[in-house]
């Protein structure tokens, strides 16, 4: 597979595999995309645990768009 970086990003892979870090631009490449991947899973983890959390929280509280709105207000003014 070949890919196309911007002049940027080839310059920072340079400076990684000059700095001993990284014995190839490959390896750069492949340790970028793997974090990348811990960090996507992470968040689908902490999503997850939010949706769950809302769940447990209790009955649901519907709400129009004039009830946020001044609720917005409140906390607005309560602030000022």
């Amino acid at each position: 597979m070949d890919v196309t970086l911007p002049a940027h990003l080839e310059e920072m892979v340079r400076q990684k595999v000059q700095s001993g870090l990284y014995a190839s631009p490959a390896e750069v490449v492949n340790d970028a995309l793997r974090r990348m991947d811990e960090l996507d899973y992470a968040k689908f983890l902490a999503l997850r645990e939010a949706i769950r959390e809302g769940m447990e929280s209790g009955a649901v509280e519907p709400f129009t768009a004039d009830s946020l709105l001044q609720e917005i207000r409140s906390e607005t003014n309560e602030r000022t």
